[in-house]
């Protein structure tokens, strides 16, 4: 990665980078590409991908609670508090026009 390199990055993102900003910020870009360059490096070909990064730490992952009702329908009972009511659903002023 060169000098011009960081400039056609910064006019990518609408950036405006001075030459000086450009030259600070070249060393801290290479880092980035060099870790991506050794990440890239590793074969994961007999792994398989994870849903989330925190299922790898199984023993930090949060159990998910199962899927089921908890509450019964009391929409009968709601609606009775309502000043006005159509077809099951709360009437309401209009408010845009």
């Amino acid at each position: 990665m060169k000098l011009d390199d960081v400039q056609r990055i910064a006019h990518l993102s609408s950036l405006e980078l001075n030459r000086a900003e450009a030259e600070a910020v070249l060393p801290q870009l290479q880092a980035i590409f060099a870790l991506v360059e050794e990440m890239q490096a590793v074969d994961t070909s007999g792994l398989e991908p994870l849903a989330h990064p925190i299922l790898f730490l199984r023993d930090l992952a949060q159990p998910l609670r199962t899927d089921a009702v908890t509450e019964s329908d009391q929409r009968a009972e709601n609606m009775q508090s309502a000043p006005a009511v159509q077809d099951g659903y709360f009437l309401v002023p209009r408010v845009i026009e």
